[in-house]
Formats: structure tokens, sequence, C-alpha cells
């Protein structure tokens, strides 16, 4: 290994030597007494390593023969993953002391699904990808199953294990193929086999592989896990599925289809599409009947990942510009809303009967607002920045040509309106009674209070989101 090798991994060592590090601490210094400890610590090492990448490397690096590729896209990804990664972690540390679950391991956990989502989001190679996506895969089927004491919890795990070694092996059938019928696993050498004729068994690897893909960012119909492992998990591991996971594996898959397929979009667009659209509509009609509010996450989560698949379907950079910028904003939300779902109680048990919400804001005025803010965000209604999410990505779609896709998008976002505006008319106009309590910490309060805010302010230039994004489009997109 190079100097310029260990370079362009520096932030993904930092992270392997801080977790080995602080198994360690936790083994020796009492066990989960060193669980708020190593949550802050690795919170902040979570955030410092996000401003390091952010505002640290310029350009696009090389590492490992090619294995490995540090550039614009990979380093937008890796803040959005650590920073989101590090605020569940701080906003469930609360939840989990007063319920006896904080465990020295699940910050050691997430600090190894992280490395896994920062090797997914740069790889270069198929092998490299898979590497990091079972790196990913192997830590959240242990945080999934992490309340051994629940029924559900260990159903969830179950459950997500059994259907991510059904993923793993898809993808590896199509990591097959390709290799067979391109001769290398790189992705620069797979690009370069496409130039005439492409075989028939490589697009069928392609399919495969993105259908394995698919699984991990909860598409339709590969979604089947998602909502019995948002509900049995406990909330806060509930809370990191929603966010990171899904940035990496979206990521990842617009990282495979243009650097090693992007001479042939017609082929994986379409099956982007077909996904976006199944993705929408059933995430959208399938909420619908859901009490359980995280239930209803977890079917929004799939409609959400349908809408990103709307900009990557478009196979042009200001797609893949709209899908970052949609999965920014998709994010901030679902720190936001879960942030408010974590707080929810009744005599000091959680709840998350949507039920339980009726007449909250004559109990908690300013919580109802904020939450109002965010389900009307969520269901992106104008002026909230969740609608300017929506708004690229069907853009781009109708600039690549793609009417019809985008007219499915504004359909399935009506549709979808239904369940997020139910909430808030629980909270506004339900039934007298004694609604849930909402008991936020500190942390958990700010975080709710302040995505509310961006959601709210976010609409004067986006932060200054959309050039970055295009940057890091135009780094994927040559």
């Amino acid at each position: 290994m190079t100097a310029v090798d260990f370079n362009t991994i520096l932030p993904e060592f930092i992270l392997a030597a801080f977790a080995l590090a602080a198994l360690m601490f936790g083994a020796y210094g009492g066990k989960d007494k060193t669980a708020p400890t190593l949550v802050w610590a690795t919170s902040g090492l979570f955030l410092a390593l996000a401003l390091f990448i952010g505002l640290g490397t310029t350009g696009e690096r090389m590492a490992f023969d090619g294995l490995f590729t540090d550039d614009p896209f990979a380093r937008f990804a890796k803040v959005i993953i650590l920073v989101s990664a590090a605020c569940v972690m701080l906003m469930s540390q609360d939840y989990m002391q007063r319920r006896d679950l904080l465990r020295f391991e699940f910050p050691i956990l997430v600090t190894l699904a992280a490395i896994g989502m920062m090797v997914m989001v740069s790889a270069g190679d198929l092998m490299t990808l898979y590497m990091g996506l079972e790196l990913q895969s192997l830590s959240l089927y242990v945080v999934a199953a992490m309340r051994r004491d629940s029924t559900k919890s260990s159903e969830a795990g179950l459950k997500y294990f059994v259907l991510g070694a059904l993923s793993s092996g898809l993808f590896l059938y199509g990591a097959s193929l390709a290799y067979g019928f391109a001769g290398t696993t790189q992705f620069a050498g797979i690009l370069s086999t496409l130039g005439g004729e492409t075989p028939v068994g490589l697009t069928i690897g392609l399919v495969f592989m993105l259908a394995a893909l698919a699984f991990k960012v909860s598409a339709a119909p590969f979604h089947m896990w998602t909502p019995d492992v948002y509900e049995g998990s406990p909330t806060p591991i509930t809370a990191f599925f929603a966010t990171a996971p899904k940035v990496a594996a979206m990521a990842l898959i617009a990282r495979l289809v243009h650097d090693a397929f992007g001479g042939i979009p017609g082929e994986w667009s379409q099956v982007l599409a077909a996904l976006a659209v199944v993705s929408m509509f059933l995430g959208g009609i399938a909420a619908i009947g859901q009490r359980d509010i995280k239930r209803l996450m977890a079917y929004s989560s799939i409609a959400h990942m349908g809408y990103a698949l709307v900009g990557l379907a478009s196979g042009t950079a200001e797609g893949v510009q709209a899908m970052l910028i949609y999965m920014a904003i998709y994010v901030t939300m679902n720190v936001g809303t879960f942030a408010f779902i974590l707080s929810m109680e009744r005599d000091g048990r959680p709840v998350t009967d949507i039920q339980s919400l009726n007449m909250f804001s004559k109990k908690e005025p300013l919580k109802a607002l904020a939450l109002l803010v965010l389900m009307f965000s969520l269901a992106g209604v104008p002026p909230m920045l969740g609608f300017f999410g929506k708004f690229y990505v069907l853009k781009a779609a109708v600039d690549a040509g793609m009417v019809w896709l985008a007219v499915a998008g504004a359909v399935a976002s009506v549709i979808g309106a239904f369940y997020y505006l139910r909430i808030v008319f629980y909270i506004y106009f339900g039934k007298e009674g004694e609604p849930a309590d909402s008991n936020m910490a500190p942390v958990q309060w700010m975080m709710m209070v302040g995505v509310a805010a961006i959601m709210v302010l976010g609409i004067v230039n986006l932060f200054g989101l959309e050039p970055v994004a295009a940057l890091a489009a135009e780094a994927l997109v040559r």
C-alpha cells in the first residue's frame, strides 16, 4: 500500500481503528457503563470526519489500482451518511438509556456499518462493492435484533438476515455473469467492453445486481422486509435504517450504473423506471391502511426511494444531481420525524399508534406545529423543502424525455399526501381524549425543531446544496 492509497482511505482507516479501540475500551471498561461515552465519542468522530471529508479534499483520487475511488460524488454521499448516523445516535441515547437498551456494542456496530457504507459509495470494482455491502449488512442484521428479550425484534433481525442473504446471492450471481462476459470486475473494464453490441449475459447480470441493490434500498417489489423490520426493531434502530443506509444504497446504484454500465443507459434506465413506479404507488397506497407510525414510515420510505429512483432513471447528470438533493432532504426530514417518534410514550412506555396523536396540538402546540411542517414536507406540499426535492427529480425525468414517469410520480405524490395529512388531521382535529405524552430529551427537541426550521428556511437557496450536488453529479456522469 502506497502513501497515496493510505491517504485516500484515511477516513475509513480512522473509523476502523476507532471501532477496534472502542471495542477494547468497552470490554475492559465496564461494558454497558461505557456506552454513553462511546455514543458521544462516535458521534463526535463522525461529525469531525464529515467536516474533514467535505472541506479537506478536492478532485478525484484512485487507490489500489482502481479498486477504490475518492471523488466529489463519494464525498457528498459520505458526508450525508456520517452526519445522519451521528444525529440518529445522539437523539437515540436518552431513549435507549431509559429503556435499558443502550449497549456498548451499539455505537461500534454503527461505526462498522458506516465503514461499509463509505466503501460502497467509493467502490471501483465489484469485489470492493460486495465487501462494503456485506460489512454494512452484517452490522445491520445484529442491531435489528439487538433487543434480545423481544420476539418482534428477534423476528425482525431474522427476516432481515434471511432476505438479505437472498439478495447477496442475487448480487453475486449477477456479478459472476458480468465477470464472465466482461472478463473483469473493475467498473472501468466493464465500461470499456460496452463499445459494440452488448452481450445478453452482461445485461442479465446487471438486472440481477440491480434487483439485489433494490432490496438494500427497499424498493418494491423487493420491499417485503421493510415494514416488519421497521416495526420490530427498536425505534432508534428504525431511525438509523431510514437514513444513512438508504443514502449509501442509492449512491451505490448510481455508482454501478454510471461507472460500470454508463455505455448502455437505455437498458438500466428501463429497470430503474419500473422499480420507481412500483415503489411510488405501492408505498403510497399500502401506507393508507397503516395504524402504526413505524410501519407507516416504512411504506413512506419505499415511496420516497421510488422518487429518488426517478432521478436516476433519467440517466443524466441532472438526474444524479436531483437524486442527491432528494436524498439529502429525505434524510433530514426523517431525522426530525424520528426525533418526535422516539419521544412518543404513555405512562412511561413507548407508543406508536397513530391515533394516540388525537388532539396532540392542545397539549403540545409547538411540537404539533413542528410535526405539521415535517408532514407537509414529507408529502411534498409547497413551499416546504420536500416539495423542491420532488420537483427536482420530476424535472429531471421530463428533461430526459420521460414525461410519463414524471406524471406517474405526480399522481403517486397526490396519493401519498393522504396518509401524511391524516396525521395532521389527528393532531389538530382528532377525537377528544388523552393524547400521548412527548417526553423529549434536549437533543431530540433540537433535532425536531431544527429540522422543521430547515424545511421552511431552506427554500431560499437550499443552503447551497444545489451547486455541491451538481459538482458531485458531474464527477460521476462523464
